[in-house]
């Protein structure tokens, strides 16, 4: 090679902007697992005026609030069409407690201090959150884990009630959105927080932190080319013109939190994702409009319906990394 051809070359190699990474070796030893988890339902549905027996539900106050029935079936089809038909939530039982929970301080609302709250005649309890090891003992969740009856658990209740997003408990349990739930033990779990005076899309992002959750854990030890992970949560603000997919709260083009709505157009490299592991630089030009143009249900569906799905593994990593989001008792997650 002449020193021109190599000058050449040089140059070529300074000026033609950042280059992808090479696709990471790929196996196919793995097969492609559907996913059945058992979810015990627990709304917290409390009685406000004991008079009358009227429930929280009941009130007029709530009289705009959604049906944690349509809320329950909403989702479960959500996930079921984002994960491509791999995970598909079956509900065993679902229990309806007339009782407001305690707290991490110990205090507890009455029906006729909560409507007071709720209506504004006095400052809510917001930042106390709730006792989760006082729900764990009243309805014996480790006992029942442990027992193989199901796989995680649902809260369901109104504002100011203190829960996670999402909250892990078990043995060896790890941050899942939230602060483990210690000196608790068995096979892990999730304990997904849902409020019924909110919608379906808040529930994919309560899904969606723990599945940033997880995926961090999976990807902890993984460095540069090999920290899939990263690559997928890429936003431009963070890694101008090599944006990817963005976070939960932060899409392609965000420029803050929850920016979902921005027409801000970016050079993505989102397709890539439908296409997992076979990266072919595919990028295009997005804004809003890619994922519902700020609605949080749609963003949400659009964010989740990128994560891998397919078969085999990827650097001993599963290329279905709903796996992941979902079995978090999972030998990935415990030490070598």
């Amino acid at each position: 090679m002449s020193f021109i051809d190599t000058l050449v070359n040089v140059l070529r190699t300074l000026f033609s902007g950042p280059r992808e990474p090479a696709r990471p070796p790929v196996t196919r030893d793995e097969s492609l697992q559907r996913l059945t988890p058992r979810v015990l339902v627990i709304v917290y549905d409390p009685v406000v005026v004991p008079a009358t027996g009227q429930r929280l539900s009941q009130h007029p106050l709530a009289s705009n609030w959604n049906r944690v029935d349509d809320l329950i079936a909403d989702f479960i089809a959500d996930v079921q069409a984002c994960s491509g038909g791999l995970v598909q939530y079956r509900v065993i039982e679902r229990v309806v407690a007339d009782h407001f929970l305690l707290t991490e301080s110990g205090f507890r609302y009455t029906g006729e201090t909560f409507l007071h709250a709720l209506n504004g005649r006095v400052k809510p309890n917001e930042q106390d959150l709730a006792n989760y090891r006082a729900i764990i003992n009243e309805f014996n969740l480790l006992a029942r884990v442990a027992s193989d009856e199901l796989d995680e658990v649902w809260l369901f209740g109104g504002p100011f009630f203190g829960f996670y997003e999402s909250r892990m408990a078990g043995n060896r349990a790890f941050w899942c959105n939230a602060p483990p739930i210690e000196n608790t033990d068995g096979r892990r779990f999730v304990i997904m927080g849902f409020n019924y005076e909110r919608g379906v899309g808040e529930m994919l992002e309560d899904l969606g932190h723990r599945a940033e959750s997880m995926m961090k854990e999976v990807y902890w030890r993984a460095h540069a080319i090999e920290n899939l992970y990263e690559r997928y949560v890429r936003y431009d603000k963070i890694a101008p013109g090599r944006a990817e997919m963005g976070s939960v709260h932060f899409a392609p083009n965000s420029e803050r939190d929850y920016d979902w709505g921005n027409p801000r157009t970016v050079a993505s490299r989102c397709d890539n994702w439908l296409h997992f592991p076979e990266f072919q630089n595919r990028v295009k030009q997005v804004n809003c409009a890619e994922w519902g143009n700020g609605d949080i249900r749609l963003h949400h569906k659009w964010w989740l319906s990128h994560l891998p799905k397919v078969a085999g593994d990827t650097n001993g990593i599963l290329n279905n990394w709903w796996q992941y989001v979902i079995q978090c008792d999972h030998p990935i997650f415990d030490p070598a």
